[in-house]
């Protein structure tokens, strides 16, 4: 049964699976790909936001996904249009991940920009409240077709030394869809938001960080935390 986006903002919880169904997809290829992950970290000279990237892409790619022959655009550094199959259901999807690279002293959170989020950020900046809308649409309509937009953010933490780069670990997120605002964002003050690293006196354009210790207070299955060999990876639920 193919289900439509649509239905899913009376079925929160089956949004919600979804979103935890792709989660462990995104996840699952990271991990495969962790041990050349760290290779390429050590040996590549390339800005680390640029290997992270290319490590994302090329981690997806090989574990591979059903696609569907539509180009999706945005910010945002992997991005298919796809089916996503449960027992119970088929479902069009159009699945945006992001990459991060930082040092591990901000593994705590990731800096997004609105085009990247459905969602609206409610939160207290400067002593006042704001609400700024996401750019992308919970739902995606394309030719006539509607695609449920998941977002998913892979942030690489690694370390200086020697003169390199060594990859320490990987955090994996599952951003909520905006239909699932009330559950995650209600008001300023219940927010999975802090302040972004921007400077609104120079202009710069709206960006706010996704703090993951709020995230997993929300629901402890959003962010998982992949470590690099010999230690094994386990799913938080």
């Amino acid at each position: 049964m193919l289900i439509k986006p649509q239905e899913l903002n009376q079925n929160l919880n089956r949004l919600e699976e979804i979103e935890k169904v792709s989660l462990r997809l995104v996840t699952q290829a990271i991990h495969d790909y962790r041990t050349t992950a760290q290779e390429i970290f050590c040996e590549e000279s390339d800005l680390v936001a640029d290997i992270g990237e290319d490590i994302t892409r090329e981690a997806l790619e090989r574990l591979g996904m059903p696609r569907i022959d539509q180009r999706l655009f945005g910010k945002v550094d992997y991005k298919r249009a796809c089916y996503l199959f449960h027992p119970d259901y088929t479902l069009k999807q159009a699945l945006f991940v992001d990459s991060k690279a930082e040092k591990v002293s901000g593994q705590g959170t990731a800096t997004l920009q609105t085009s990247q989020l459905s969602m609206m950020v409610k939160q207290v900046r400067f002593g006042r409240d704001i609400e700024v809308p996401g750019k992308l649409p919970a739902i995606l309509s394309l030719k006539g077709e509607s695609y449920l937009t998941t977002t998913l953010f892979v942030k690489y933490n690694y370390q200086e030394q020697d003169g390199g780069n060594v990859l320490k670990s990987v955090t994996v997120a599952a951003v909520p869809n905006g239909m699932l605002q009330d559950r995650y964002n209600p008001n300023t003050q219940d927010t999975i938001w802090i302040a972004g690293r921007n400077a609104p006196t120079l202009g710069e354009e709206f960006r706010v960080r996704l703090s993951f210790h709020r995230l997993k207070e929300k629901a402890n299955w959003r962010v998982q935390k992949i470590p690099m060999p010999p230690d094994e990876f386990s799913w938080d639920v």
